[in-house]
């Protein structure tokens, strides 16, 4: 017999979120790591907040929602707010009943403007990796650096002269938009008006110039997980990046045996660098250069050869961050709040990352 809809709704619903999420979602295991790692800063998240007033909006609530955004491709902190009125999946992930009142987008805002002057960002970071290291799931030896460009949220209308004498050139159109054709712009003798930290970089030779920032990352070469990840405001080489993320990772107690990279980094006083803290150089050479400690005896090892096939995993990391956790262009204006989102972006990789290798490999397994 054909059934009909019946338009009478039912005036109560007796069910949990618990109950409507499938026991395989992979959101349950990166929840669970996620939490664990937030219980592990609780103190510095407790530090962030007055002891008496209103009670706020708990930021464990508001971080998980920035790993939400991430995960799943959330545009803004407004549509992600629109969600949770009716996605339960949501609102189980951020510890939500199916009655409480939506949160406003001006929480996360409030959030970040707490978080930039802090290291909190960074610590949640680090709590991810550190039980990863625990279940073996990272080389304590060999390691990878690469670098990428994040666009700013900038264009090049506000690209302007610094000197003020030099008067615009008018444009043909009649509307006042300044023409740019034929004229030099370089970040010495322009600004921008809307992000200042900004500056005008290249990927390479015969890429356009954009307004960006660099981003720089860390990866252990076993699992393919961001150990640290840097961004910089400047036009510096990326090999000075890369130093500053080795001396980073020595001060967390980690001490790479090698080091595999690109031919950008096939720099003399880059591959010294690496010598004097005794960490072999498995970087990809340009040919006809000779450098100490880089040559065709180096290449023929069995150690570069496995090097030059795990460093391509890196660009996995720069592939899923741009594609899927949104930074391809950033949101933020300043290097300090595209720093954090870069971390937090990091950080959802590596959870999404970390659930799937333990879930193919159990703990102790």
């Amino acid at each position: 017999m054909r059934g009909q809809v019946d338009p009478q709704a039912g005036m109560f619903h007796y069910f949990s979120a618990e109950s409507r999420v499938p026991t395989d979602h992979p959101l349950r295991a990166i929840k669970q790591l996620a939490d664990a790692a937030l219980r592990e800063i609780s103190a510095e998240l407790e530090g962030l907040y007055s002891a008496i007033g209103r009670p706020s909006i708990a930021p464990e609530r508001l971080l998980k929602g920035q790993l939400l955004m991430a995960l799943c491709s959330v545009r803004s902190d407004r549509q992600l707010c629109e969600q949770l009125d009716y996605n339960i999946l949501f609102r189980r992930f951020l510890d939500m009943s199916l009655e409480e009142a939506t949160l406003d987008q001006s929480n996360f805002s409030r959030l970040r403007t707490r978080l930039v002057d802090t290291d909190i960002a960074r610590r949640f970071f680090d709590e991810v990796v550190r039980p990863a290291r625990a279940r073996h799931l990272l080389s304590a030896d060999h390691f990878t650096v690469d670098g990428t460009l994040i666009d700013a949220w900038a264009s090049f209308k506000s690209f302007r002269r610094t000197d003020p004498q030099e008067p615009p050139k008018p444009g043909g159109d009649g509307t006042g938009m300044v023409d740019f054709k034929g004229e030099t712009r370089s970040n010495a003798t322009h600004q921008r008006t809307t992000d200042p930290e900004a500056r005008l970089m290249r990927k390479g030779n015969g890429q356009p110039a954009k307004l960006s920032y660099g981003a720089h990352v860390l990866m252990e070469n076993r699992s393919g997980l961001c150990v640290d990840v840097l961004v910089t405001a400047s036009t510096r080489a990326k090999h000075l990046a890369a130093s500053d993320l080795l001396t980073r990772a020595r001060r967390r107690r980690i001490h790479p045996k090698t080091l595999s990279a690109d031919k950008g980094y096939h720099n003399k006083p880059f591959v010294q660098h690496l010598r004097d803290h005794k960490i072999r150089a498995h970087i990809a050479r340009t040919q006809g250069r000779t450098t100490p400690g880089l040559d065709a005896r180096t290449a023929r090892t069995a150690g570069y050869q496995a090097s030059q096939r795990k460093r391509k995993r890196v660009e996995e990391i720069f592939g899923w961050m741009k594609t899927v956790g949104g930074l391809r262009k950033t949101h933020f204006i300043g290097e300090a709040k595209t720093q954090m989102a870069a971390f937090i972006s990091a950080t959802t990789y590596n959870l999404l990352r970390i659930a799937n290798l333990t879930k193919r490999r159990p703990v102790g397994g």
